[in-house]
């Protein structure tokens, strides 16, 4: 999972969902993503998830300018392509709250504070959460929740 802010979520979606970066402090977790892995994003702000891709390329080095970080700047160097498979826009994300009871990854959190388990840029998480994230997020906008 990449926990991302809104307008670093519009930077992959301007690309297309082509390619997603990582902070530089995550160059060890990183290193283990491989193509065919499957990522989402969970958006920070909105509270909610907005996509779902699956790896195409393993980790590769790069400093070019996309996405932008609070604080101390990163380049987010470990980057990896992806082929988008549910995107939504920010403003239709699927709110986190209606899924967190269903999610295993949380579940170390006391539940007033499950917004705990999404600090950090990017999370493993188990592949029935994934599946509970995609299914919610795969849902055509406007059918409800």
């Amino acid at each position: 999972m990449v926990v991302s802010t809104p307008e670093n979520y519009a930077a992959t979606r301007r690309r297309r969902f082509t390619v997603q970066g990582v902070k530089s402090r995550h160059r060890r977790r990183a290193g283990t993503i491989a193509p065919g892995d499957r990522v989402c994003w969970y958006l920070v702000g909105i509270g909610g998830f907005a996509a779902t891709a699956t790896v195409a390329s393993t980790v590769f080095e790069g400093r070019e300018p996309i996405w932008v970080s609070v604080g101390t700047p990163d380049p987010y160097p470990w980057r990896f392509r992806i082929r988008p498979d549910a995107v939504r826009p920010a403003a239709s994300a699927i709110p986190a709250r209606d899924l967190v009871a269903r999610l295993q990854f949380v579940r170390p959190w006391p539940a007033t504070h499950w917004r705990l388990a999404f600090q950090g840029n990017l999370h493993l998480i188990p592949a029935a959460d994934f599946a509970v994230i995609e299914r919610a997020v795969a849902r055509p906008l406007g059918s409800g929740r």
